[in-house]
């Protein structure tokens, strides 16, 4: 059974170097700049993205504020 998991586990450590060493593929699939297959940044807006990341950090703000206060009103009436 060691042996099985130190062949796998070098096999994996062998692997991700070579593919991680492949290079991304050229935008447009290669074709001319001004051919307008696809544009550059692939068409992809980074506005819904950043609007849902700064919503989930306001409400992961605001549930820390209120567990903060409601354990000091919990000291007071204590």
């Amino acid at each position: 059974m060691k042996k099985i998991i130190v062949s796998f586990t070098v096999l994996f450590l062998i692997s991700v170097g070579t593919l991680l060493a492949q290079l991304p593929p050229h935008p447009n699939g290669g074709n001319d700049p001004n051919s307008g297959n696809t544009p550059v940044g692939g068409g992809a807006s980074i506005g819904g993205g950043l609007i849902i990341l700064v919503s989930l950090g306001m409400g992961y703000a605001s549930r820390k504020i209120y567990t903060l206060r409601s354990e000091s009103r919990e000291k007071i009436l204590s």
